[in-house]
């Protein structure tokens, strides 16, 4: 995983699927003396996330095992290692801020270049700073950095490091998709479904999306399989939507989770599985998602592909109430449980409901 694809995982363009350069001056690849790691500041160590934003350090080196003296003869020397994105991955960042330093005064690396423009975006290892992360992007993305190109548009499109050019932004995205990226080339297929900067064109973005999914983009297999659901830029076919809603399901994207689990109970494009529907809309119930809670509250108190169980069907509705998605059905089935079906249910919801009040607040 590249560091570009850590640090701005989110994308920034609002999906709609659901319901210049350096100077002369510049080129020279000596690091400016307020860049030079001895002087950079340690960030204080932000708050844990609920999700690690980047691998922590290792708890413990692993063991080093010698070839046996046999096979030094027939060792075929390889490249060299990445020692700069080695100790960055292990989360060794004033390391990785050295190694990433001297390659770009030996060699110019633009790979380097990004590095240090992750490090200085993220403050990891040093104290975090928008505009030095910025400089390091352009200077990689003018020597042809794909990562460095994407994550200089987000940072025209945010605001972000004095960066505020929507145009530039876009042409760096297809740039940027041109050379491979598929972050890029997903967004590039949103601000054609969009109709904004390029006329709405669907076929142009179901042609985008369908390469960024061949290069695994959940995001990318979900966006397009709801053009095949709904018949825009592609000819409408629901088993070739439940496939890609399938496979980006599997591979962990919520919102495909919740719409394929409905396939699947629905026998939409899919033979229909209740049982399985059930399996899949509680990964995503468990991931947060309201119209999964809801959904999966229905088919428990209902017992359809799964046994009936009240005081679950009665946690869920409650939860994916507290989320925004309140369902009359369900209140009443409540009112007809008894006062220790209710009290069991509203014990095992209130901890969920706890934490979604706390992220409100």
């Amino acid at each position: 995983m590249t560091p570009s694809r850590i640090a701005l995982a989110a994308i920034v363009f609002a999906p709609l699927l659901c319901a210049g350069w350096t100077d002369g001056a510049r080129a020279q690849l000596q690091v400016p003396p307020s860049l030079r790691p001895e002087e950079a500041k340690p960030a204080a160590p932000p708050a844990k996330p609920a999700k690690p934003a980047a691998p922590k350090p290792a708890t413990a080196k692993p063991a080093v095992i010698k070839p046996p003296e046999s096979a030094k003869a027939a060792a075929v020397p390889g490249p060299e290692p990445d020692l700069a994105y080695g100790a960055f991955q292990r989360g060794y960042y004033l390391t990785a801020f050295n190694e990433a330093t001297k390659r770009i005064n030996a060699t110019g690396d633009r790979r380097a270049m990004t590095l240090l423009a992750e490090l200085y975006a993220n403050g990891f290892g040093v104290a975090r700073n928008d505009v030095k992360a910025a400089e390091w992007y352009k200077l990689a993305a003018d020597r042809g950095d794909a990562d460095a190109m994407f994550a200089l548009a987000l940072f025209n499109i945010s605001g972000r490091g004095g960066q505020n050019d929507r145009k530039e932004a876009i042409r760096l995205l297809a740039a940027a998709a041109k050379l491979g990226n598929t972050p890029a080339t997903y967004d590039l297929g949103l601000l054609y479904l969009e109709g904004r900067e390029f006329p709405q064109d669907f076929a142009r973005a179901a042609e985008l999306f369908r390469t960024a999914a061949q290069a695994g983009s959940s995001e990318a297999m979900y966006a397009l399989a709801t053009l095949y659901k709904e018949g825009h830029g592609v000819p409408k076919d629901d088993a070739q939507a439940a496939r890609l809603l399938a496979m980006a399901a599997l591979a962990d994207n919520v919102d495909a989770q919740v719409e394929y689990g409905i396939a699947l109970f629905n026998g939409t494009g899919v033979a229909r599985n209740e049982a399985a529907a059930a399996r899949v809309l509680r990964r995503a119930a468990l991931k947060g998602s309201p119209i999964a809670q809801n959904r999966l509250a229905q088919i428990l108190a209902d017992g359809r592909g799964v046994t009936a169980d009240p005081v679950a069907a009665i946690k869920w509705h409650l939860i994916a109430k507290a989320g925004g998605l309140g369902d009359t059905s369900l209140d009443e089935f409540m009112t007809k449980q008894s006062a220790e079906t209710r009290a069991a249910g509203e014990a095992a919801a209130k901890p969920w409901i706890a934490v979604i009040a706390l992220s409100r607040s």
